[in-house]
């Protein structure tokens, strides 16, 4: 089965091919990536030497001049995701490569936007933003220009004196951004950056984003973006990855093919939207095309996980007194 009216034009393709043609989706065109996934998971172990699986191996690849959306449904693994691609967590199997080196062996560049604003209370906006390149060795004239610049770029000139709590949600949002692009990082990852805002707030700021973006004012070469706004991903992304959950595992990867700025009442943008919901709430049907107007390549699709839902962890002897209950009613029971 696939999602209706979604044409699957990978049908006619041997297996081969398609493995293939997925992992050149997911490098990309820009060149070497960045950032590579290889059969990265993660799991936690139980007493009972069972594991709780939460992201099945995966690959991923992370290029330059793109903005990556991540969207799946709660408990997916969108943030463990993040933190394993971005060097905070260590994958419980797998390997992340920086540059094609190990990036537990590299010097990484990367800044991370939080879903909460995560500032330092005591500090004003302007310490607030130097506390990375204060933490990094940078002389204080040094830290000190390059935030009141980066201040300047993110729309806070002027407000450099003020503490947090007499700045509204979308400034605090706003330092939280600057905070993140003074380090100049090769990839800035936003972690459901616009949830805890208002929706004009969060529209203002997601087409500011977009305007630094496209005039090159962000230092950074990718900006990766965890979200559950599918609106969101499908307005500000070059390419959108679907996860699935119980475990999370990559259900479509595709690139957008609609120019910027986006029209939101668009047919295109529509439809986009309308196969990433049936995508989503579908998780037992493997993700067909996107629609035609989008990249005709064959997405990154994982049978294996995308038809039944995980048993639930149970010990030997739990399952034993369960076929001892069962044997007592014939073999069958009305759970």
């Amino acid at each position: 089965m696939q999602p209706t009216g979604m044409p699957n034009v990978a049908q006619n393709l041997s297996p081969d091919a398609v493995t293939r043609a997925g992992r050149e989706a997911a490098i990309g065109i820009a060149g070497e990536a960045i950032i590579r996934a290889e059969q990265i998971e993660k799991f936690y172990a139980q007493p009972s030497q069972n594991r709780i699986q939460v992201i099945s191996p995966t690959d991923l690849s992370i290029v330059p001049n793109e903005i990556v959306a991540l969207l799946g449904p709660s408990g997916s693994g969108k943030s463990t995701m993040l933190r394993m691609l971005s060097g905070l967590s260590k994958p419980s199997g797998g390997q992340v490569y920086w540059h094609e080196r190990p990036i537990s062996e590299s010097e990484i560049n990367v800044s991370i936007v939080f879903q909460s604003f995560a500032l330092f209370p005591w500090l004003t906006v302007l310490q607030n933003v130097e506390a990375p390149l204060q933490a990094r060795g940078i002389e204080p004239e040094a830290r000190r220009a390059r935030s009141m610049r980066m201040l300047d770029t993110v729309g806070l000139d002027g407000f450099e004196s003020a503490y947090p709590k007499e700045l509204s949600g979308g400034m605090k949002q706003r330092v939280g951004f600057a905070r993140a692009l003074v380090v100049e990082p090769e990839v800035l990852f936003m972690d459901e950056p616009f949830s805890a805002l208002d929706v004009l707030t969060a529209e203002n700021l997601r087409s500011e984003l977009l305007e630094l973006w496209a005039k090159k004012t962000m230092p950074t070469r990718c900006v990766f973006i965890v979200t559950h706004n599918i609106e969101e991903a499908v307005l500000l992304a070059d390419r959108i990855i679907v996860l699935g959950r119980n475990p999370g595992h990559i259900r479509t990867d595709f690139r957008v093919q609609l120019a910027q700025p986006r029209d939101r009442k668009s047919e295109q943008f529509t439809q986009l939207v309308d196969y990433i919901y049936k995508v989503l709430t579908r998780p037992d049907v493997v993700p067909a095309e996107a629609p035609d107007h989008q990249h005709p390549g064959p997405k990154i699709r994982d049978q294996r996980h995308s038809r039944y839902q995980m048993l639930p962890h149970a010990r030997p002897g739990c399952v034993a007194g369960l076929l001892d209950l069962l044997l007592d009613k014939v073999g069958r029971d009305d759970i």
